[in-house]
């Protein structure tokens, strides 16, 4: 697990410099600037149309920005598209996790990438195999791999997400609402999964409206209003009394230098 004491010095995984957005009059971003480091779980969080959705489909290519540039391990993109972000080790699950319901476990999991033996044929106990201890590092209990999708929970069918996503070698992993029409038992699977992705290494991206369940898992929690970054906090500094005031504007300590991120530097200002 990465030291967190040396972070100030960490490079991001991804940097995001003055990203703007417009939808004809409307603008849902404007100037954003945002480091997501390795080895971290950084929750955005905003009210409904503060642009965070619009945020995450320009990480993972789905939209282009109109302006600003995006890094990656030092490499400057204008935009991205969804195919060379998942090649550049970015991975969207989305809130409906776009699984085939009525394929395996395994199937979902190697989708599209399927290992062929003789050159023809799928080599389904290979697939069977790798997917097994997949889960098993993941913690994540399912039936059986031969299961199909439909017939999985909310919390299993999110781990199949998540396992996917790692198969094609994400090593961004974005969230959205992850634990949205989920029970207690399940969410609690779910988040404790996420904190585990963070422990292990992984760039953890996490859009919630829950704050309890923001303050569980995240290391930063990035507040979003109106298309800018507002407040960038250490979790560990904050109360969800702050947090909220902020996404709704009553708060405006933003020169508080106590726990904001020093967004340029990429460093912590303590």
């Amino acid at each position: 697990m990465w030291d967190r004491a040396g972070e100030g010095k960490k490079i991001p995984f991804i940097r995001l410099r003055n990203i703007k957005k417009t939808f004809g009059h409307v603008v849902a971003l404007d100037g954003i600037n945002l480091d997501v480091y390795p080895g971290e779980v950084t929750a955005l969080v905003g009210d409904n149309g503060a642009g965070k959705s619009t945020l995450i489909k320009i990480i993972a290519g789905v939209l282009n920005p109109d302006e600003g540039e995006l890094s990656l391990n030092g490499r400057h993109f204008q935009h991205l598209t969804p195919s060379r972000a998942i090649e550049l080790g970015i991975s969207a699950v989305y809130q409906d996790l776009a699984l085939v319901d009525c394929r395996d476990v395994a199937s979902n999991i190697f989708l599209g990438k399927e290992p062929l033996k003789a050159c023809f044929f799928v080599d389904k106990k290979r697939m069977n195999r790798e997917s097994e201890e997949l889960l098993k590092k993941l913690k994540v209990s399912v039936p059986s791999v031969t299961t199909p999708v439909e017939l999985l929970s909310g919390g299993q069918r999110q781990g199949v997400a998540v396992a996917r996503s790692i198969k094609q070698k994400g090593r961004m992993l974005i969230f959205d609402e992850p634990t949205a029409a989920m029970g207690v038992r399940e969410s609690a699977g779910v988040l404790e999964l996420i904190r585990d992705l963070g422990d292990e290494g992984f760039a953890v991206f996490v859009i919630s409206h829950n704050l309890h369940h923001v303050f569980t898992i995240a290391d930063r929690i990035c507040v979003i209003r109106n298309g800018r970054l507002v407040k960038d906090l250490r979790t560990k500094s904050a109360t969800p009394d702050q947090v909220v005031g902020f996404i709704t504007g009553t708060n405006r300590d933003i020169a508080d230098t106590a726990d904001i991120v020093n967004i340029k530097e990429g460093s912590i200002t303590t």
